[in-house]
């Protein structure tokens, strides 16, 4: 629809609509004046024609702008007819007032604007603040919580007092040296221990080593001794079979790398059969000697210790001397920080007769043979290890079977009992101390220094790889144990209590203040047998922490202490919390 029909369409309506007004007004005036009113002039029409036009158009403008907005009461409508004039009403048109659309942006802007003002918080001022706050009602409320706090405050400090009182008194720490804390891992031949027949090569298994958690290497002896001559002994000097001094410093910086210490053998006549330290006419030279050598092996070499046979006898015949080479070791200079070991080796067996040697020499560890090879007599050597545990600091007590004269575990007590003794010497009070190769049941040969078998990660074929498994198997038990022992207070100085001992099972506890309490158990029978372990130290119950025979007994299985029962030549280790 084009502008000029609308217009005219709106002309009619107007025209339509004032006709319509004037009737009304005519109605209205008939009951109050009986004469008809006077028709208005013809001649008006002409002269407002051109504004009902005007207007027509712009009511046809602002009825589309209507459309687009909300209708509006007719107290509005009346407020715009009676603001128009005479003209508005007599000629029907409707004048409206349309916002403009940045009007409408602005008021609305306005708005939100004035509502925003409206939420706004700026809270109290300090006056008011400090004003409100001397209230009588707040200062009663703040000394309220005030006395709250306090009491709260030592009511907790009384009762953190209380537990500290009721609960049990942790037991000092004992005293323990390096030696203490791990085994002894011997290696008496050089060339039988590695591929490359020398010192060298001992250092490239210090990684090995290091992971059976062995806390000393006991080396050699390595000097040069040639069979029963004592007028060429030369201690400082290292045997060229076995490498030379610098591959020797070399070995022991790696081992300190690794957290191991390194002890020398100086025993001097090694090699030959003459009695300890030759005759009674040598001692007291070699004894001089002997002096000056291990202060060039402290000083030169960085050793941490050194072992000795045959020192009752030097002992004994020379006192003096042996004072000086005790004094010589034992002693901490400004020079040579740190504890040393000074360690004994007799052939003496008696528990008597080693307790009192123990004493008189005054070495740190005395290896001896206590625990006889072969002995089934579990009484026997339970009687024995009480003995010197009763007699001395558990720190001084040794334990081993193998020796670089006596042979290898393996060989001494039999393939099938490894793991059984394995676990005997690193759960006793005191040292253990192995022979190279008894972590994995290396046996003897020809003679006592077999060669050392290493993993070539290989597999084997038939009888080879069952000896292979079995060598495995035998590793992994000593390297756990080790481990174990290392790491829990009861197996490393706790005390020993034993619990059952036969002629031919064993069964001890260890337990240190409040740690995790063990129990080790031993058959070394033929047939079955069954422990009946009670005590009011014990629970019903424990766990297995190792078993030499996992398919019998696995590893965290539970146990009745009151009818444990161990198979032939089997040995297992049990754990228990402490319960207060």
């Amino acid at each position: 629809m084009n502008p000029q029909e609308t217009s005219v369409e709106l002309k009619d309506a107007a025209q339509t609509k004032d006709a319509e007004q004037k009737d009304a007004e005519q109605k209205d005036a008939e009951p109050k004046d009986a004469e008809p009113k006077d028709a208005e002039p013809k001649d008006a029409e002409p002269k407002d024609a051109d504004a009902t036009e005007a207007d027509v158009s712009e009511a046809d403008l602002d009825q589309e702008e209507q459309e687009k907005q909300p209708m509006t009461g007719g107290e509005e409508r009346a407020a715009d007819g009676s603001s128009t004039g005479g003209e508005a009403e007599k000629n029907g048109s409707v004048k409206l007032k349309i916002p403009d659309d940045d009007e409408d942006d602005e008021e609305e802007e306005a708005e939100e604007k004035e509502g925003k003002e409206e939420v706004k918080f700026t809270g109290l001022s300090k006056e008011e603040l400090l004003r409100v706050a001397g209230t009588p009602g707040w200062v009663r409320t703040r000394w309220a919580l005030l006395v709250v706090f306090w009491l709260g405050w030592l009511g907790m400090l009384g009762g953190a007092v209380l537990i500290i009182l009721q609960a049990p008194r942790c037991r000092d720490l004992p005293s323990i040296s390096w030696w203490n804390e791990g085994p002894l891992y011997q290696i008496g031949n050089i060339q039988a221990f590695t591929d490359t027949h020398n010192l060298k090569g001992v250092e490239q298994k210090m990684d090995r080593l290091s992971k059976l958690k062995i806390k000393g290497l006991v080396v050699g002896p390595i000097h040069v001794a040639p069979a029963d001559e004592p007028m060429n002994l030369r201690f400082e000097e290292i045997s060229s079979e076995a490498g030379n001094l610098d591959q020797f410093k070399s070995l022991v910086l790696a081992a300190h790398k690794k957290g191991i210490y390194v002890v020398l053998d100086l025993t001097p006549n090694y090699q030959g059969s003459s009695g300890p330290w030759f005759s009674n006419i040598s001692v007291t030279n070699v004894a001089e000697r002997l002096k000056s050598a291990l202060v060039f092996w402290l000083n030169e070499g960085g050793v941490d210790g050194v072992q000795l046979s045959g020192v009752e006898r030097v002992a004994s015949v020379v006192p003096s001397l042996w004072t000086d080479i005790r004094a010589i070791v034992q002693n901490e200079t400004s020079e040579l920080p740190g504890r040393r070991v000074l360690i004994g080796v007799t052939d003496r067996s008696s528990a008597d007769d080693v307790s009192d040697l123990l004493s008189s020499t005054g070495v740190d560890l005395l290896i001896s043979r206590v625990l006889r090879p072969g002995d089934t007599d579990a009484m026997e050597s339970a009687q024995s290890v009480q003995l010197l545990y009763s007699s001395h600091n558990q720190t001084k007590l040794v334990w081993s079977l193998g020796s670089r004269t006596n042979g290898h575990l393996a060989s001494l007590v039999g393939p099938a009992l490894v793991k059984l003794h394995q676990l005997l010497l690193l759960t006793l009070p005191g040292t253990p101390v192995f022979n190279y190769g008894d972590e994995i049941g290396l046996m003897d040969e020809d003679n006592k220094f077999p060669k050392m078998l290493w993993d070539s990660g290989e597999k084997p074929n038939g009888t080879l790889e069952e000896e292979l498994e079995q060598r495995l198997s035998c590793h992994r038990f000593f390297q756990s144990v080790s481990e174990l022992r290392g790491k829990e207070r009861s197996l490393l100085f706790g005390d020993f209590v034993v619990l059952f001992n036969s002629s031919s099972s064993l069964a001890y506890l260890r337990v240190w203040d409040q740690s995790e309490r063990y129990v080790a158990a031993f058959n070394w029978a033929e047939e079955a047998a069954l422990l009946e372990l009670r005590d009011a130290t014990l629970p019903r119950q424990a766990s297995v922490a190792a078993s030499t025979k996992s398919s019998a007994l696995p590893t965290e299985s539970s146990v009745d202490l009151t009818k444990l029962r161990l198979g032939p030549g089997q040995a297992a280790l049990l754990k228990f919390p402490y319960t207060g």
